[in-house]
Order: structure tokens, then C-alpha cells, then sequence
């Protein structure tokens, strides 16, 4: 496994659109003062010219967002790229980009939902650890919550070990653009297939589930081969659910599962649950447990983990140790 360069003070984070941009005048607001959080601690930034675009959710052309990122890649300055947000259409550009630029320029590339995309492909083709955690514009919050410090501390190399956060975020609305989270739920951590107390240590894969369902049998797809070369540490999965419904969440475990996603997996995380309806009145946990039950692994749900805020950094391909019991988490990561 690649581990990029880590942050220096000094360096140059480069922030890109490879899905959506934006244009909202509040969220603009919040993007520009990430900037100044950024540089407040000793950083450059170098913004793409897609950032701040966007057509019918694209920031730009599939061929421009490809560029854009490339850009990025081979500019020797920049030492971690960040994507400014989310969308529906990253997978569109992946048929546009050189990835032999990644892969001799190897970099720390972070975002979550959409760009999982990006990430998950990264990781299982290039063999280049990458980081799931927050989108460049989530910096502009004041004051940054402890899940962005411990972001910038994993991505300086210093591998913390991230603990379960008190509550989380239910609901939010913007109105100056610098809200902190709204944490008003109490986080709780729900060990499945009857386990009083998890302590499992693998290689980390995974991402927005969302997505993956849909990169799943593409020429990106190699997560087979990524699973067999890793085989021996063991496989540790988590997937951030996003706008599954619990029908959606069936199939998909079900088609990765007879797939043999699963086959030396050691225990999988599941996220909170952001919006998941169902017709026929099955609950996500229901969803989630009677898919996987007959694997007989550590299954946790409601993990600090997506689209939920406050959020754990996660690094795909990344050597990690997880403990969860009585509600509470903890996961460490080791690089090698």
C-alpha cells in the first residue's frame, strides 16, 4: 500500500470539483472562510477553476473536471488534494482521467459521498491509501469541530485514535454560512448479531455505498483483486449509506455478498442513517441484519462514519483496529 506524502506547514492543499460545484451564495461563504481557516494554520490553498461552477450538478464538463484534477496532481507544490463537495456525477469523469498521473504522482485525496468515486478507485486500482472524511467547504464551520482537528492531524501523520463523538447532527440549515454542527442526538454505536463487545483489526475499504453499488461491474472495478491481494490482514468494510432505501440496501448487500465482496471480511461498519424509507416498513437495522446475519461477522451500525456529521477521518487501504461496546467506538489506524 502508498501512503502520500503527509501536510507540512507550508504546503499546498489543492482543492478541486471532480463532482459538483458551488454556487450558493451561503455555502460560498463558508468555502471562502475554510480558505482563511486553512492559511490561519500555515497553509496554501490552490482552488481549481471548477470550484465555483455548476450546470445541472456538474461542476464542469467530465473532460474539465478531469484536467482540473490532473492539474492538481502534477503541480510538485501541492502535497493533499480535497474536494470541495459532493453531487450525483463524479463517476461520469473517471472515463476522462490518466490515472498513470496518479499513479506517479501519488497525493492524499479526501472527500465523501460522490467523490467516493474517485477514492474507492484510487485505492483498489493504484494501491494508494485515500482518505474518507470532510469536504473542503466543511472547514469554514467556526469554531472547527474536534473531527476536523483530528483530520488535520491524520493528514499532518500523526494517527490518532478517534473515539465515538457524544452526539451528532439531526438537522441543519445554513444562514451566514460559518454554523458549527447542530449536534443535538445522542451517538450510539449498535453492535449486531448479538455481540456484547467488537474488537477486530483489518485492511479498510469502503466508502459511500451509494456509489459503490453503481461502480460495482465497470472496468474500475477491481475490488476483487484488491480483496486477494490483501487477503491475509483481513478485510474490514464500512459503508456510508446516503439515500438507500431499505429495499435499495437488500439488493445491494445481497448482489455484494453472492459476489464474494464479503469472503475474507472481518467485520463491517455501517454509518448513521441519513434518509432511508422503505415500502414494505423494514427499518435500515432490519435492512442490514437480515442480509448479512448468515456471514456470522461483527456488524456495527450507526458508526461515526458519512454523510451524519461529525464524521471520523477513514483512510481506504489503511491497516485499522476497531473496538465498539456499550455504544462507544474506537478506531486507530497503523500505516503498513
Amino acid at each position: 500500500m502508498i501512503y502520500p506524502e503527509f501536510l507540512k506547514e507550508k504546503d499546498t492543499i489543492g482543492v478541486t470539483a471532480p463532482s459538483d460545484g458551488i454556487t450558493d451564495k451561503i455555502k460560498l461563504k463558508r468555502l471562502d472562510n475554510a480558505i482563511k481557516n486553512f492559511e490561519k494554520r500555515g497553509f496554501n490553498i490552490k482552488e481549481t477553476p471548477n470550484v465555483r461552477c455548476s450546470v445541472k450538478g456538474r461542476s464542469s464538463s467530465s473532460k474539465e473536471r478531469a484536467e482540473e484534477l490532473e492539474s492538481l496532481y502534477k503541480d510538485d507544490n501541492v502535497k493533499t488534494i480535497i474536494t470541495s463537495g459532493g453531487g450525483d456525477f463524479l463517476l461520469e469523469m473517471l472515463s476522462e482521467v490518466d490515472f498513470n498521473v496518479i499513479k506517479e504522482n501519488p497525493k492524499w485525496l479526501q472527500g465523501y459521498s460522490d467523490p467516493t468515486g474517485l477514492l474507492f478507485m484510487v485505492t483498489t486500482n493504484l494501491d494508494i491509501a485515500t482518505v474518507y472524511s470532510d469536504n473542503f467547504k466543511s472547514f469554514g464551520m467556526e469554531p472547527w469541530h474536534q473531527s476536523l482537528e483530528n483530520n488535520l492531524k491524520i493528514l499532518k501523520g500523526n494517527m490518532v485514535e478517534q473515539t465515538n463523538f457524544s452526539k451528532y447532527e439531526e438537522d441543519k440549515k445554513l444562514i451566514t454560512g460559518l454554523e458549527p454542527f447542530n449536534l443535538t442526538k445522542k451517538v450510539y454505536w449498535k453492535n449486531l448479531n448479538n455481540k456484547d463487545a467488537i474488537n477486530i483489526k483489518g485492511r479498510m475499504i469502503g466508502g459511500c455505498l451509494d456509489i459503490i453499488t453503481d461502480l460495482f461491474g465497470t472496468r474500475f472495478d477491481k475490488t476483487k483483486d484488491f480483496l486477494e491481494k490483501y487477503k491475509d490482514d483481513g478485510i474490514i468494510w464500512y459503508f456510508d449509506v446516503c439515500e438507500l432505501s431499505s429495499e435499495s440496501i437488500i439488493r445491494i448487500l445481497w448482489k455484494l455478498k453472492d459476489n464474494c465482496y464479503f469472503k475474507y471480511t472481518k467485520g463491517i461498519l455501517f454509518s448513521r442513517v441519513y434518509a432511508c424509507n422503505s415500502y414494505y416498513d423494514i427499518s435500515y437495522e432490519e435492512a442490514i441484519y437480515e442480509s448479512l446475519k448468515d456471514l456470522n461477522i461483527p456488524i456495527i451500525i450507526n458508526t461515526d462514519i458519512g454523510h451524519v456529521a461529525p464524521r471520523m477521518t477513514i483512510i481506504n487501504g489503511a491497516i485499522a483496529t476497531i473496538t465498539s461496546s456499550n455504544g462507544k467506538g474506537k478506531i486507530r489506524f497503523e500505516l503498513k
